[in-house]
């Protein structure tokens, strides 16, 4: 400490967890600076991952599947997780071992180019849902 106070500058403690600590005498308002500055560019390197949400019926058409597919492609290619959400109501539940599992296979098919099933098709109460994530 009486070295630190000669020259002008702190004693910075490094590393709490060696065996015995590890101090160095610097400017510790310029390490904090230091340091916020490489957490700022961690921060900016890491990927954000989305997970958005398509939602779908037993009686989708054709055509709004293809629409709904499209969708998925574009969500996929900005590398973000898709969810399928398969939505039953009133006595469409009878069908979701299925028509829901097919639907949901169907999707699973026409993505299989560009996309992984990361959650095959589950029921979670009165919808059934799989998740998809972009290959690699």
């Amino acid at each position: 400490m009486g070295k630190a106070d000669e020259s002008g500058l702190d004693l910075v403690e490094v590393s709490a967890t060696a065996k015995p600590p590890v101090c160095r005498i610097m400017d510790y308002g310029k390490f904090r600076y230091e340091e916020s500055k490489k957490q700022a560019e961690a921060k900016k390197k890491q990927a954000v991952v989305e997970v958005k949400e398509i939602k779908l019926r037993p009686k989708t058409e054709k055509h709004d599947l293809d629409f709904k597919v499209r969708n998925i492609r574009k969500f996929l290619s900005q590398k973000n997780k898709v969810k399928v959400t398969l939505r039953f109501r009133g006595r469409e539940i009878v069908y979701a071992d299925t028509l829901g599992i097919e639907l949901l296979n169907k999707v699973g098919e026409l993505l299989e180019d560009i996309a992984v099933i990361v959650q095959p098709p589950t029921m979670e109460g009165r919808q059934m849902v799989m998740f998809v994530a972009p290959k690699g």
